[in-house]
């Protein structure tokens, strides 16, 4: 069983199930990137699909060398600020549990 920190590291191998399958394997395409949000964060994503320009959206933030594609580095950047995201929301709950 990987220890925590190692189930952090995962997040790799959930890049590279997605990326190659159209196109780059080093790379998610915006097909890829869809498919990988809807697969692996189907609670969150797709509460906001009312949005049709979601995804353009995501993918302008992520792409930062503006390829059109998210590598492993502009992915991370995902992960990173979801974890933050739910920092803050457990922060959050904890405080409005104590008072």
């Amino acid at each position: 069983m990987p220890s925590r920190l190692e189930g952090a590291a995962y997040s790799r191998t959930v890049f590279d199930n997605y990326s190659g399958s159209d196109g780059d394997k080093h790379k998610l395409n915006k097909g890829e990137l869809k498919q990988l949000l809807n697969s692996e964060l189907p609670g969150t994503y797709l509460l906001f699909q009312k949005d049709p320009m979601l995804l353009e959206k995501i993918m302008k933030v992520l792409d930062s060398n503006k390829d059109n594609e998210v590598d492993f580095n502009e992915y991370v950047v995902l992960v990173a600020t979801l974890t933050v995201a739910c920092n803050d929301f457990f922060q959050e709950q904890q405080k409005k549990k104590a008072n």
